[in-house]
């Protein structure tokens, strides 16, 4: 019986992160807040040990040192940007719509309609006309100019389960504004493909890699105005050749930029109409043991982007570099930088210490301004690093100080006017907005089930 009893404690407690969703007070818990007489509950302290504070889990030895730049040969970009340099009224008002193909050699005309249906052999059409990630201001600059928001652990959505840091599915973030999506790989025990799993495929197995990759490549083919970024975490440091033939099957390597110098700096990157424009609209990234003479179409993310500390418990999010240890602030400035901002709380659960994202907080931790929020960090480190960060990855980034208030956020980094629309997700109702709430008190009772087997 004592068991049950502790689930219950354990549902009690998660429960409580459902007013923070619904937008009501009570947002913090905290063991001392909540009082029970009974023994026989386990209480989550949510507090953070010395231990653990004093261990970075970053892993050592296997960053590279990158080496003189290289030239690779790849063609160069164009530099007429042409229609995509033209304003959101132009865009709007245009009886024609430039519609890029994804070649170099050609582009053709349609109709204002541009979400008509097309025949079989034909390129899906676009289902927007604001080119270049819906703010055509961004197609004159250079990728490693601008802010966008990153869905982390992008895959892992399934409902009840602990381990999920996403409400909606790739297609839903895609559609809603996210441009960067970062997931890990896990080889599963006796597996013949790898999958996306959380830490362990027993814990989370958002099923195989290319069925994912798949989804996010046939979206890229339907928006030609749109530049996607897609960070693969290497979960078992496998060698690329491994992973490859699974990331290649799913068919967006078509789209994959290959870089004309490797490694590059910031000031390296292209514009983000150029990539559009050469229809080399997806950067693909390995964050450990890339090979880009192998596999020049994925980047190895360390040469050419940094992290602030990842799995972040300290709400000040201090804007300092993590990974690879020991980046001097020089050779920092000159790459890209990504902001890890999904707030993690510390749980004690049955005698294990465990790591989950911090759900009654969400309303402040992606909010756009205030202690804690994701707008405070990003200026932090605009100031700390004289230029903004170039991702912004958060837990359900339908939460905030109201639905999608994350997006603001890049707006505001980005320096473009921002216009609040409904979001997030296939429906923007209230109903739709707590479900991550029911899911975070059945995710309770998964994490006690998966420990106890």
């Amino acid at each position: 019986m004592a068991p049950l009893k502790r689930i219950v404690g354990v549902l009690y407690l998660l429960s409580l992160g459902i007013g923070a969703a619904r937008g009501e007070k009570s947002a913090d818990v905290d063991a001392e807040s909540i009082k029970t007489d009974d023994p026989d509950i386990t209480m989550l302290t949510g507090t953070r040990s010395d231990s653990a504070k004093s261990s970075t889990g970053v892993p050592t030895g296997i960053y590279k040192t990158p080496s003189a730049r290289v030239t690779t040969g790849t063609s160069s970009l164009p530099t007429d940007l042409g229609h995509l340099t033209a304003s959101d009224k132009e865009v709007a008002t245009s009886k024609t719509v430039t519609y890029i193909t994804g070649s170099l050699a050609s582009s053709t005309t349609s109709s204002e309609n541009a979400t008509a249906s097309s025949t079989s052999t034909a390129p899906a059409r676009p289902t927007n006309t604001r080119p270049c990630n819906n703010y055509p201001e961004l197609c004159a600059r250079k990728y490693s100019n601008i802010t966008q928001v990153g869905c982390h652990n992008s895959p892992f959505v399934r409902a009840g389960s602990a381990a999920a840091n996403q409400e909606f599915p790739v297609l839903d973030q895609l559609n809603d504004g996210v441009r960067f999506l970062q997931a890990q790989m896990q080889w599963p025990v006796n597996g013949t493909a790898p999958h996306f799993c959380h830490t362990s495929c027993d814990l989370l197995d958002a099923g195989p890699i290319t069925d994912w990759l798949r989804q996010v490549k046939n979206w890229v083919a339907s928006h030609p105005y749109d530049v996607v970024t897609v960070l693969l975490g290497n979960g078992n440091y496998s060698t690329p050749d491994l992973y490859a033939p699974f990331i290649e099957a799913s068919g967006i390597t078509k789209y994959a930029y290959k870089p004309a110098v490797v490694p590059m700096a910031a000031d390296d990157w292209p514009t983000l109409g150029q990539l559009i424009l050469s229809g080399q609209r997806v950067i693909l990234m390995l964050d450990y043991m890339a090979n880009q003479t192998a596999y020049p179409w994925l980047l190895d993310q360390f040469t050419h982007m940094w992290e602030t500390p990842f799995d972040p418990v300290d709400e000040t999010f201090p804007c300092i570099v993590q990974r690879p240890p020991g980046l001097p602030p020089p050779e920092a400035k000159r790459r890209l930088y990504l902001m890890n901002h999904n707030l993690n709380v510390e749980v004690s659960l049955l005698g294990q210490s465990l790591l989950v994202p911090a759900v009654s907080r969400l309303n402040v931790t992606n909010g756009v301004e205030g202690p804690g929020s994701l707008g405070m960090a990003a200026n932090n480190c605009r100031t700390d690093w004289e230029r903004a960060p170039n991702v912004l990855n958060v837990d359900y980034y339908n939460y905030g100080n109201y639905p999608g208030s994350v997006f603001e956020v890049a707006a505001k980094m980005n320096n473009v006017s921002f216009t609040r629309r409904p979001c997030c997700g296939p429906d923007s109702s209230a109903a739709g907005r707590v479900e991550v709430a029911r899911a975070v008190v059945w995710a309770g009772l998964a994490w006690v089930v998966w420990l106890m087997v």
